[in-house]
């Protein structure tokens, strides 16, 4: 069993990194990561065994600040619980650097944090659905790949086209410039809807089996998630998903 400063010391490690991978990129070595966190290089292997090693510990430690972070949103939704997480948005920047840093480099470890991350977005989904925050989605794998997708490529894609000439990118600017032009008209997105009618969706469904469902006609029920048909509570009205700071 760890010690408690051996535990101290291991995440004292893991912080350090997080910080050096978001602001330097993976190339970053061993040794810098150790004169950040205070410590010798052979603790660092000590610990982690290889850079790959510590990648994969960092890569853990981000998912659950996230994952902490969406939870107390879906099992508290409430407008203030927004606006307070977004009145801290900056404190994230470490987390989104270290994410984006990884998105660009892609490889293995990308593809693995992206499907871990995937899974998480289908629990903010149950338990958005389950506090009575969000509607079911017909197929709630599709949709949370699609949210990981659209929502993660869109922070990328934001963060790529406005960085400074010089390459550095200040994140914690970032973040606040983000949520002030993305989040009304992505909570007016996900809250009303942006198609007047469900003509579209319709026919799409009624093209072919979409991932998840069966082949469906035009105006007929969709089916939930046990085959059963059930009323489309998005016709007409849009899709509703829980927006918070960070978006994942």
């Amino acid at each position: 069993m760890r010690s408690s400063d051996d535990l101290t010391t291991r995440a004292r490690i893991r912080d350090a990194a997080v910080v050096l991978f978001g602001e330097q990129g993976f190339g970053v070595g061993v040794r810098a990561i150790a004169t950040a966190a205070g410590v010798s290089p052979g603790l660092v292997n000590h610990h982690f065994g290889s850079k790959d090693g510590l990648r994969r510990e960092c890569d853990d430690h981000i998912r659950g600040v996230i994952r902490e972070t969406k939870m107390n949103f879906m099992n508290r939704p409430s407008a203030g619980n927004m606006l307070q997480q977004l009145a801290e948005i900056e404190e994230y920047a470490p987390i989104i650097a270290y994410m984006m840093r990884s998105f660009q480099a892609g490889g293995d470890l990308a593809g693995t944090l992206f499907e871990h991350m995937v899974d998480d977005v289908e629990q903010y989904l149950e338990a958005g659905v389950a506090s009575g925050t969000l509607r079911k989605p017909r197929d709630a794998k599709a949709m949370a790949r699609y949210l990981a997708t659209a929502n993660g490529g869109g922070m990328l894609l934001f963060l790529q086209t406005h960085t400074p000439p010089d390459g550095v990118v200040d994140y914690r600017r970032a973040l606040r410039d983000y949520a002030d032009q993305m989040m009304l008209p992505a909570l007016e997105i996900y809250t009303e809807g942006l198609l007047a009618d469900p003509s579209m969706l319709e026919a799409l469904r009624a093209a072919g089996p979409q991932p998840g469902t069966g082949p469906v006609e035009p105006g007929s029920p969709a089916p939930d998630q046990s085959g059963s048909r059930v009323e489309d509570p998005a016709a007409g009205h849009g899709n509703d998903s829980g927006t918070t700071p960070g978006r994942t």
